[in-house]
């Protein structure tokens, strides 16, 4: 299994933060963590609200520890909410299951970590780090085929 490296994240968050400029988007927060679940890169748009780090940190750690991409999430959260409400509760808050979020897959298909983007709808945020993570040479899986 490769790692994600600094290059690698700081890239996704950059790339993320250029499309989002260039959808002329509100201003967004990324974040881009590893396998563990340990942050590599956060990066805020000048005049990204003060709870962005940490919703688009939720949104990747939702993913992360459910081994499912946000869209995904969001889809059995709706199902199951009772399930999520205690999978929210045991992760002491600290997963979003909404889109926004993507695992970064390696060549193999290996998780190496995972994404989450906040600051505009969940829609568009997801539509600024499928470009930058595949620009980084990876793939984004945001539970739904690309």
């Amino acid at each position: 299994m490769t790692r994600l490296t600094l290059k690698q994240a700081d890239a996704i968050a950059g790339g993320t933060l250029a499309k989002g400029k260039e959808l002329g988007l509100a201003p967004l927060t990324v974040v881009v963590l590893d396998a563990g679940g340990h942050a590599v890169v956060l990066k805020r748009d000048d005049g990204s609200s003060i709870m962005r780090p940490e919703l688009a940190t939720a949104k990747a750690w939702g993913a992360l520890g459910m081994g499912f991409g946000g869209r995904e999430l969001a889809r059995r959260a709706n199902k199951a909410p009772g399930f999520f409400a205690a999978l929210n509760s045991i992760s002491d808050g600290r997963m979003a299951p909404v889109p926004g979020s993507a695992l970064i897959r390696d060549g193999q298909g290996e998780v190496i970590g995972a994404v989450g983007v906040s600051g505009d709808t969940s829609e568009n945020d997801e539509a600024c780090l499928v470009p930058a993570v595949l620009a980084a040479g990876l793939t984004p899986d945001t539970g739904d085929p690309l």
